[in-house]
């Protein structure tokens, strides 16, 4: 009983008392381990995890480009008024390569949106009540974006 009171007893002696103890080894079972093993290789973290970082690529290095391009270069008149004709940009948007681009573009920064405001909901709004409710609303936005992005350039 004595052992177990721990007010009065110092670091020093709560350590000595630990290194009395004798750990006991775990039996090796390969059901739950295996089934833990399993669970660990199934869940969804590391996929959004590699669609963050993909995102934040995009959002990073090729949205930068095109507001470049399309916003600054092109309304400044520093390209030919042809590069960008309604026909041209037709006859690309076309193109099976083209329209993955595009897809990427627009899906990948909503992943890289959806984990930030999750892990922004959680930790610095300390909202951590609704943890499920908060992952599914933030990833179901992300994946509802990459339906409707797809299926409106499937569309073109």
């Amino acid at each position: 009983m004595d052992e177990l009171r721990t007010d009065d007893m110092s670091l020093g002696d709560i350590l000595d008392g630990s290194d009395a103890r004798e750990v006991k080894r775990r039996e090796r079972s390969a059901g739950p381990r295996r089934e833990r093993r399993l669970r660990r290789l199934l869940r969804p973290e590391p996929v959004f995890w590699g669609l963050f970082s993909a995102g934040g690529f995009v959002a990073a290095l090729l949205l930068p480009i095109h507001v470049a391009i399309l916003g600054i270069a092109f309304a400044a008149g520093w390209l030919p008024s042809r590069v960008l004709s309604y026909e041209r940009v037709q006859h690309l948007v076309h193109l099976p390569l083209v329209k993955l681009y595009l897809w990427g573009l627009v899906a990948l920064p909503l992943y890289h949106w959806a984990h930030r405001f999750r892990f922004a909901i959680y930790h610095q709004f300390g909202i951590v009540r609704w943890k499920r409710l908060v992952a599914v609303g933030c990833y179901g936005t992300a994946i509802a974006g990459t339906a409707v992005s797809a299926w409106v350039l499937l569309g073109i």
